[in-house]
C-alpha cells in the first residue's frame, strides 16, 4: 500500500509546475517556455489534461491545459488550495558554504524536502568558500519543492559575513551549533514548539572561539547535535530534521 501511495505522489509531482507569478484575478495562466517545453515535449501532456501548479507562497492550484503549445502553453485555473501543508513553525538556517559546492546543493535539496523556510550562507573566519552563486542553488530548491510537493519556496539569501548575520534582528529562538567544549544543550531540551528558529552552522573547521563568544553575547544559545563530529552539510541537515521532528511531536 505504501509503495502504491509513493508511486502516486511521484506521478503527481511530475505534473507539478512552479509558477511564482500566477495571479488569481486572471482565470488563465501561460506557462513560460521552459515549463511549456517540459509539459508538452517531455511529459507529452495534451489539451484537456490536468496539471497542478505551486506559487511558492502556499498556493496549490489545479488547472487544465487549454492550449498545448510547446513554447507558451495556456492553462485554465480551476481551483486553488491556500496555505497548502503549511508547517507550524519557521526555520532559518545560516550555514557556512562548503568548499565542495555539491555538498551545499545536497543540503539544500534535502532540507527543502524535509521543511525549511530560509537559508543564509555565512562567511566565517575559517570558511574555505567565500562566494556563492544563488541562482544555481535556487534551481536546486525549486526542483526539490516540485519533487516533494511543497507549496512554499524557501528563501535563499545572498551570502553575508558572520558579523552581518549576527547584527540582523531576529524575533525567535537563536541557536549556534559548535564543537568546542563548554555548556551546551540539546534542541529537544531548548526548543519551544511552534516558534521561529535561527540556527548557525559553521564551516568544516568550526566556528572560532571568538565567533562563538560573539553569538552568545547576541543571545544565541549553544546546542549540541550529538556526540559525532559532523560535516557542515550533515550538521545543517540534522538541525533541520530535529526542528521539524520536535514540532511534529505531540
Amino acid at each position: 500500500m505504501r509503495s502504491v501511495l509513493c508511486f502516486r505522489l511521484l506521478a503527481f509531482s511530475f505534473m507539478l509546475f512552479y509558477t511564482p507569478d500566477i495571479d488569481l484575478s486572471h482565470p488563465q495562466y501561460f506557462l513560460n517556455e521552459e515549463e511549456s517545453k517540459h509539459c508538452i515535449r517531455v511529459l507529452r501532456l495534451e489539451t484537456g489534461d490536468e496539471v497542478q501548479l505551486i506559487d511558492g507562497k502556499g498556493g496549490l492550484y489545479n488547472a487544465t491545459i487549454k492550449d498545448a503549445h510547446p513554447k507558451r502553453t495556456i492553462l485554465q485555473i480551476n481551483s486553488v488550495i491556500s496555505s497548502f501543508n503549511k508547517r507550524n513553525h519557521y526555520l532559518h538556517i545560516a550555514v557556512a558554504p562548503t568548499k565542495n559546492i555539491e555538498r551545499m546543493e545536497w543540503f539544500l535539496e534535502k532540507a527543502t524536502e524535509i521543511g525549511i523556510d530560509e537559508i543564509t550562507p555565512i562567511i566565517c573566519q575559517r570558511s574555505e568558500r567565500k562566494e556563492v552563486k544563488v541562482e544555481r542553488l535556487n534551481k536546486i530548491i525549486t526542483s526539490a519543492i516540485k519533487q516533494s510537493i511543497k507549496a512554499y519556496h524557501p528563501l535563499l539569501n545572498e551570502a553575508v559575513s558572520y558579523n552581518q548575520l549576527l547584527a540582523k534582528p531576529f524575533e525567535g529562538q537563536k541557536f549556534i551549533a559548535h564543537c568546542e567544549k563548554g555548556d551546551k544543550t540539546s534542541l529537544q531540551d531548548a526548543l519551544v514548539k511552534q516558534g521561529k528558529y535561527l540556527v548557525l552552522i559553521g564551516p568544516e573547521g568550526d566556528f572560532t572561539p571568538g565567533e562563538i563568544d560573539s553569538a552568545l553575547q547576541n543571545d544565541f544559545k549553544a546546542i549540541t547535535l550529538g556526540e559525532s563530529r559532523l560535516r557542515t552539510e550533515t550538521a545543517a541537515l540534522e538541525a533541520c530534521f530535529e526542528v521539524n521532528f520536535l514540532n511534529r511531536m505531540g
